[in-house]
């Protein structure tokens, strides 16, 4: 299998964002996915930037993606990336796109003198937490996501 990865380009968002809906679909989240080419054009490219991606091609056909920022890690005293989205086609996995998409990652930390990648994995979703653990990382057991959304944001921003 060739396959090339690539920084995201304008032309990428349509394919990126039929890609986000597949893996929404996957993780059972439909109901929460509003991502338009708006949105996320504006996010990536857009005056005040907050987002970077990636898209794996096979010919002009994107097959993955991942989607990343900035973040950083206030007890460490660690810049790094946070990896918001890495998500293959099924019929395209087994393949070491994963894997090509973590060592670029990797790769564009270094090169901006980040120490860390983080990210979240759904607890039922054991083929993504073996496939990260294969590859090194370390799971936190002991923290929980939260977020602050809808009312509960709106209250809080007034």
């Amino acid at each position: 299998m060739i396959f090339q990865i690539e920084n995201a380009k304008e032309k990428d968002i349509p394919q990126i964002i039929a890609l986000i809906r597949e893996f929404a679909e996957f993780e059972n989240l439909s109901d929460y996915c509003e991502v338009t080419e708006e949105s996320l054009f504006d996010a990536i490219f857009g005056t005040n930037p907050c987002l970077e991606g990636l898209t794996a091609l096979n010919d002009d056909e994107s097959i993955g993606y991942a989607l990343f920022y900035e973040n950083f890690a206030s007890f460490r005293g660690q810049r790094g990336l946070y990896l918001e989205d890495l998500y293959i086609k099924p019929e395209y996995r087994g393949h070491k796109i994963g894997e090509a998409f973590l060592k670029e990652l990797a790769q564009i930390a270094r090169e901006r003198n980040f120490k860390r990648i983080d990210f979240l994995v759904l607890d039922w979703n054991e083929p993504a937490i073996g496939f990260y653990k294969k590859l090194g990382a370390e799971m936190d057991a002991d923290e929980r996501h939260f977020r602050f959304v809808g009312k509960a944001f709106e209250e809080l921003s007034k």
